[in-house]
C-alpha cells in the first residue's frame, strides 16, 4: 500500500469512527441538517422571487397589451384602457395590441403589434427601429412621460409587494433555521464530545499498568483534553460549514440549471477546483498539525512534570535549563503554527475572492453585454439571478476553505485520540468473588519486562496469616514479584496461585478486590480525610471509615485538624505530614479488609516518634491477613514469619530471621552491615531507597 493509500484508507477509518459517535446523537444531527436544508432553500428563493419581480413586472411592461373596456388591473393612456395579454381572464375580449418598448432610458408606446423585439433598438424622428442582423423594422413611437409610464406599472405594483412579502417570509424563515441549526448542531457536538471522552477516560481505566511508565501524564491529559476539543470543532465548525457548504452549493447548482442549461454547465468549474484545492491544502497541513499537536501534548508534560516536581527544581537550581527546555518547545510549536497561518492566509478566502470575480468577469463578458444590448439569449432577470447565485455559491465556498484548517487538525487530534483508545486494555469483569484466604503459591516464576528475565525460578508459599518479608538490593525483583500478585503483568513461566487456584484464571478486578498496598509514599486524592480513606466506595460506611482511623492510632495524629476526619485534603496531600499521610493510607487498607496485604517500604520516610504509633498500626493490619512486606530496613522485619532473599531476580536465601542469621550468608551481612560494628539496634545507616513499587497503583487495588 502507498503512503498516499494508507493515508486515505487510515482517514477513511478515522470518519467511520467519528460516524459512529456521531450517531449517539443522531437525532438533533438529522434535526439541525433538516434546519440546515431549510435554511438553504429559503435563502436560494430570494434570487428565484427576483428573477420573477424583474422578469415578470419590471421588465414585464415590454410584453404585448391590449385594448380594454374594463378598467380594473388596466392602465389608462389617451382616455383608453390597457391591459397585460397574460392578465385577461378567458372570456374576455381583447382589443387592439400594443407595445412599450425600452430604447435606452426612456419608454416608448406603439400602437401596433411588434414582430421582434430582441434587436437593437434606437428612436429618431418619431420612428422606433429595431435592428437584428442585416434585417430591420420600423414602427411609429410617442416617448412616455413619468406619469404616463408609472400608469403602466401601477397593475404590477400588488404582485410586487406580494414578492416583497414573500422574500421577507424567507428571510425569517433562513434566520429560524440559522440559529436552529446553529444550536442542534452545538448540543449535538457537546454531546458527542462529552461520550467521546467518557470513553476515552473509561479506557484509560482500563490500560495496563505498564502502559503509563512510557508515556508521560501530560501527554495522555493533553489527548483527553485538547484533542477532544479539537474533535468537537470538527462537529460543531466544520461539519455545519460544510455540510451547509454541501447543501447549499448543490441548491444552488438546482437554481442555475433552472434558470439556465448553460450557465449551469458553465459554473460546473467549481466543484473540481474546490477537491483539488482540499487535497493540495491537507498534503502540507497534516504534515504541520501532526508536529503541532504532538509539541502541544509535550509542553502539557513538561508543565506537568514541572509542577509536579517544582521543589526539586529549586533545590537544584533547575529553573533555568527547565525554562530553555520549554522554550525549545514552545518555539518549535510556535514556527509550525506559523507556517500554518501562511498556509492559510494563501489559500483562504482571499484565493476565493479571486475565483469569484473572475467568474463574475467571465459570466458578465459572456451574457451581460448581449443582455444590455437587447440581443442577449437570458434575459436581465436571469442574469441578475445568475449572479446573485454565484454570489451565494462563494459565500459556502469561502466557509469551507476557511475551515479546511480546523479539518485537517481536528482529523489529526481525532487520529492522536483514536490510537489511544486501540491500546490494548485489560478485560473488566463484571461481579465479584467471595474474599479469598489469602494462600498464596509461587512456583517456578521466570518474568522478563522485554527480553532479559528479571525473575528466575521463584518459588515460595506464604499461608494465610503469614507476614513474608522481601529485601534485597535495588533491582533484585521485589517489586517485580508484587507486580505479579497484583497481575499488573503474568509470569512467562511458572505459576502463581491463591487458595490454590491459578491467578491468571481469575479475572483481575476479582483479584484486586480483595488486595490492599500501603505505599513508602503514599498517594491522597483531593478530597477530604474521610473520602480518602473509602475512595467513595458507598459501601463503607462512616462509621466503619472512622473505626479504621482509630484503630491504626491515626486519631492521635489528626485530632487537632479543625474538621477532624473532614479536613480538606488538596493534591496528593501536600497540607499532611508523611506520618499523617501513612496513617491515612493505612486506615484505607484497614476499610477495605484486603485477605493480602502489601507494606512497601511503609515506615522508611517516618520520624522515630510517629514510627511507633504507625508499627501498632501495622501489628492491627497485619491480623488475620497474608502481609507481604518490601523492607530496605531490615530491623522492622525480625518477626516476619518468612524472609525471602532476593539477588538478581533469585531467591538466595529462604527462612525466618534467626534462621537466615545462623546461615550466615547474605542476609546476615545486609543486617551487620545496617546494625553496623557495635551491634546498635534500630540504626540505620544505609540510604533509604525509594521507589521500590513504582509501577504499583496507590492506594487500594
Amino acid at each position: 500500500m502507498t503512503p498516499v493509500e494508507h493515508t486515505i484508507s487510515n482517514e477513511s477509518g478515522i470518519a467511520k469512527r467519528l460516524f459512529r459517535y456521531a450517531l449517539t446523537a443522531k437525532g438533533t444531527f438529522i434535526a439541525a441538517l433538516i434546519m440546515l436544508a431549510i435554511g438553504v432553500a429559503a435563502e436560494l428563493a430570494g434570487p428565484f422571487i427576483a428573477k420573477s419581480m424583474i422578469d415578470n413586472h419590471i421588465l414585464g411592461i415590454e410584453r404585448p397589451h391590449y385594448e380594454t373596456t374594463n378598467a380594473e388591473g388596466a392602465a389608462a393612456y389617451n382616455n383608453k384602457y390597457y391591459k397585460r395579454g397574460d392578465r385577461f381572464e378567458e372570456n374576455e375580449a381583447k382589443g387592439q395590441e400594443v407595445r412599450i418598448l425600452q430604447s435606452g432610458k426612456s419608454f416608448y408606446f406603439i400602437n401596433e403589434p411588434v414582430v421582434r423585439t430582441d434587436g437593437k433598438r434606437s428612436f429618431q424622428d418619431g420612428m422606433m427601429t429595431i435592428t437584428y442582423g442585416d434585417e430591420s423594422a420600423q414602427y411609429p413611437a410617442v416617448k412616455l412621460s413619468t406619469t404616463e409610464l408609472f400608469a403602466f406599472y401601477e397593475p404590477e405594483l400588488p404582485s410586487i409587494y406580494k414578492l416583497v412579502g414573500l422574500f421577507l417570509i424567507a428571510m425569517v424563515v433562513s434566520m429560524i433555521a440559522v440559529f436552529a441549526r446553529t444550536y442542534w448542531l452545538q448540543s449535538s457536538a457537546n454531546r458527542v464530545i462529552q461520550k467521546l471522552r467518557t470513553d476515552v477516560y473509561a479506557h484509560i481505566q482500563r490500560l495496563p499498568v505498564h502502559f503509563f511508565d512510557n508515556l508521560p501524564a501530560g501527554k495522555v491529559v493533553s489527548r483527553v483534553t485538547n484533542d477532544t476539543e479539537a474533535v468537537k470543532e470538527l462537529f460543531v465548525a466544520v461539519l455545519s460549514n460544510f455540510a451547509s457548504g454541501i447543501i447549499y452549493i448543490a441548491g444552488v447548482y438546482v437554481a442555475l440549471f433552472l434558470l439556465d442549461v448553460k450557465l449551469g454547465l458553465i459554473s460546473l468549474f467549481v466543484i473540481p477546483m474546490l477537491i483539488i484545492w482540499t487535497i493540495l491544502y491537507r498534503k502540507f497541513a497534516t504534515k504541520y498539525n501532526v508536529v503541532i499537536r504532538s509539541r502541544l501534548s509535550e509542553i502539557n508534560a513538561i508543565i506537568n512534570e514541572s509542577i509536579q516536581g517544582m521543589p526539586i527544581i529549586r533545590v537544584f537550581r533547575r529553573q533555568k535549563a527547565t525554562r530553555e527546555e520549554f522554550e525549545t518547545l514552545n518555539e518549535d510549536y510556535m514556527a509550525h503554527q506559523n507556517k500554518m497561518l501562511n498556509l492559510n492566509s494563501l489559500t483562504t478566502h482571499n484565493l476565493v475572492n479571486v475565483l469569484r470575480n473572475i467568474s463574475f468577469v467571465v459570466i458578465l463578458w459572456y451574457f451581460g453585454a448581449a443582455s444590455l444590448d437587447g440581443t442577449g439569449i437570458v434575459s436581465i432577470g436571469v442574469l441578475y439571478a445568475y449572479v446573485d447565485l454565484m454570489g451565494r455559491m462563494f459565500q459556502p465556498v469561502t466557509g469551507m476553505v476557511n475551515q479546511l484548517a480546523a479539518l485537517d487538525s481536528s482529523i489529526v487530534s481525532a487520529k492522536r485520540v483514536f490510537e489511544l483508545m486501540d491500546e490494548q486494555g485489560e478485560v473488566v469483569t463484571d461481579g465479584s468473588m467471595p474474599r479469598y484466604l489469602g494462600n498464596v503459591e509461587f512456583s517456578n516464576v521466570y518474568f522478563a519486562y522485554k527480553k532479559d528475565d528479571v525473575l528466575k525460578n521463584i518459588s515460595f508459599e506464604a499461608k494465610q496469616g503469614e507476614t513474608v518479608a522481601l529485601v534485597g538490593h535495588t533491582g533484585s525483583g521485589k517489586s517485580s514479584i508484587i507486580n505479579l500478585l497484583f497481575r499488573f503483568y503474568d509470569p512467562q513461566k511458572g505459576t502463581i496461585t491463591i487458595d490454590g487456584q491459578p491467578v491468571t484464571d481469575i479475572p483481575k478486578q476479582w483479584l484486586r478486590q480483595h488486595m490492599g498496598i500501603v505505599l513508602q509514599d503514599p498517594y491522597l486524592f483531593t478530597g477530604t480525610i474521610a473520602s480518602n480513606v473509602s475512595l467513595w466506595n458507598a459501601k463503607i460506611t462512616r462509621e466503619q471509615i472512622e473505626k479504621a482511623l482509630c484503630d491504626v492510632g491515626a486519631d492521635r495524629l489528626l485530632a487537632h485538624l479543625p474538621q477532624g476526619f473532614d479536613e480538606p485534603v488538596i493534591e496528593k496531600g501536600s497540607t499532611l505530614s508523611a506520618g499523617q499521610r501513612q496513617l491515612i493510607s493505612f486506615a484505607r487498607a484497614l476499610a477495605f479488609n484486603p485477605a493480602i496485604l502489601i507494606l512497601d517500604e511503609a515506615t522508611a520516610s517516618i520520624d522515630t516518634e510517629t514510627e511507633a504509633i504507625i508499627q501498632d498500626a501495622l501489628e492491627v493490619l497485619k491480623k488475620g491477613r497474608t502481609t507481604f512486606i518490601i523492607a530496605h530496613r531490615l530491623s522492622t522485619i525480625r518477626n516476619a514469619d518468612q524472609i525471602l532473599v532476593l539477588h538478581r531476580g533469585e531467591i538466595v536465601e529462604k527462612g525466618s530471621h534467626d534462621e537466615l542469621m545462623e546461615l550466615r550468608g547474605r542476609y546476615y551481612k545486609m543486617y551487620q552491615l545496617q546494625q553496623g560494628a557495635t551491634e546498635q539496634p534500630n540504626v540505620d545507616k544505609t540510604p533509604v531507597a525509594t521507589g521500590t513499587a513504582a509501577k504499583v497503583a496507590a492506594g487500594n487495588v
